[in-house]
């Protein structure tokens, strides 16, 4: 993918006492998403940001698409999204840096 626009996702959940219980609703439906990402090499990384007592609190992405177009159709189909799950979201544009070897 070598003109892929490339974000870091960082998304944290709700504060509010259902937010555990949305995540867990579309987890599955958020991870099968994810494997089908890392498949086509559109995600570089990701996983779940945790507090302090090790619970889900949020997630962070980074992500490479074939352009915005791309990125924003996945976006709007994601299920942390679509479920509410994610509230506080910031996406940054991104580019990795990959030593030559």
């Amino acid at each position: 993918m070598s003109e892929a626009v490339e974000y870091l996702i960082t998304a944290l959940d709700g504060t509010d006492a259902a937010a555990p219980d949305r995540r867990l609703a579309v987890r599955e439906e958020h991870l099968a998403g994810a494997q089908k990402l890392a498949e086509r090499g559109e995600l570089l990384s990701g996983g779940a940001i945790l507090d302090d007592g090790g619970r889900m609190i949020g997630s962070s992405m980074h992500v490479a698409f074939a352009d915005e177009a791309a990125f924003r159709a996945w976006y709007d189909a994601e299920p942390y999204i679509l479920g509410g799950v994610w509230q506080d979201i910031s996406i940054r544009p991104m580019r990795i840096f990959r030593p030559a070897l």
